[in-house]
């Protein structure tokens, strides 16, 4: 354990460089016999001598040898630790830039965006809205850091962060008669209602297509979109219901416009959520702060759709 001990990490370091201990203290500005000392205690406890004493200095043994290189390592990653450590005390500046899609953009993200921006005022945000799996590749490129996307497939070149996996459900307006039931509702009830979509080839679509698959009627829109905003407003109006995940909704249904069920199917389908990054790319301090924070919050979120039973536990 003596090699954790930080005095005796740079005294050892120093007398490799040198090659001398008065040379040591000199720049080290402290006595040759408080590091002579030093150096005998820990050749006692390792039971080998550190260096040979030569006429004109001292030269590192195989053993003096391997603890300089570890020593190195350790005053590397303390020196590392610190810059972190002191990134925390004061205001994180910097950069971050992030895909995602026109959905979560104006849904979910949006608010936990000026949350971030509020406790970290000098980190800039550049976000792009992009469709679909088009997030992939400006993360690819480099273009931007991460990426937040729905159905996002295993890909080369890309590291997955974090996934959270949420079903679709029923949203329709408060004075709805389905907003009145309790727990989850019927598919069948659901599409004999008008309904307003997401349109063919949207991830969205996939998934409700795989949910629509298990009714035997057929199933015709009375208006299909690949816009998000579209869709609530005009569920908002009561024009038709929809369905979507409850992260859509999270902001309408906490001010009462909007009302998320849960479907009582035999299987739960999912829009797996997924945050990324390029696979060989290191996340500087304002985009790891970044990651973080975003992280805690979807995490609440999706806590918090639990307990209004909108996802299961």
């Amino acid at each position: 354990m003596a090699l954790l001990h930080s005095r005796k990490l740079l005294y050892l370091d120093e007398i490799a460089r040198c090659g001398s201990i008065r040379k040591a203290a000199d720049r080290l500005n402290v006595s040759s016999s408080a590091i002579n000392r030093q150096i005998l205690a820990l050749e006692e406890e390792f039971g080998v001598p550190l260096f040979e004493r030569l006429p004109r200095g001292l030269r590192l043994t195989a053993a003096g040898e391997l603890c300089v290189e570890h020593i190195r390592g350790v005053l590397k990653d303390y020196a590392r630790l610190e810059t972190r450590i002191r990134a925390l005390k004061m205001p994180q500046a910097g950069q971050v830039s992030l895909v995602t899609t026109v959905g979560l953009a104006s849904g979910p993200l949006s608010e936990i965006i000026a949350k971030f921006i509020e406790k970290n005022p000098r980190v800039h945000i550049k976000l792009r809205s992009d469709g679909g799996t088009t997030t992939i590749n400006p993360v690819l490129t480099g273009e931007v850091d991460i990426g937040l996307g729905f159905n996002i497939a295993a890909t080369p070149g890309l590291r997955t962060l974090a996934t959270f996996d949420i079903p679709i459900g029923a949203v329709v307006p408060p004075g709805h008669k389905l907003a009145q039931e309790t727990g989850p509702v019927d598919l069948v009830d659901v599409v004999q209602e008008r309904l307003v979509l997401a349109q063919s080839g949207t991830s969205l679509r996939d998934v409700i297509n795989l949910v629509l698959s298990s009714v035997p009627i057929p199933v015709e829109p009375i208006l299909e979109t690949n816009s998000s905003e579209t869709v609530r407003q005009l569920v908002r109006r009561g024009i038709g219901i929809s369905l979507l995940n409850p992260l859509d909704v999270l902001a309408e249904c906490r001010r009462g416009e909007l009302v998320f069920r849960p479907l009582n199917v035999a299987r739960t389908h999912h829009q797996p959520m997924k945050l990324f990054t390029r696979a060989r790319a290191s996340m500087d301090a304002a985009t790891s702060l970044f990651v973080e924070f975003l992280l805690q919050e979807l995490v609440a979120q999706v806590e918090e759709l639990q307990r209004e039973g909108n996802l299961p536990v």
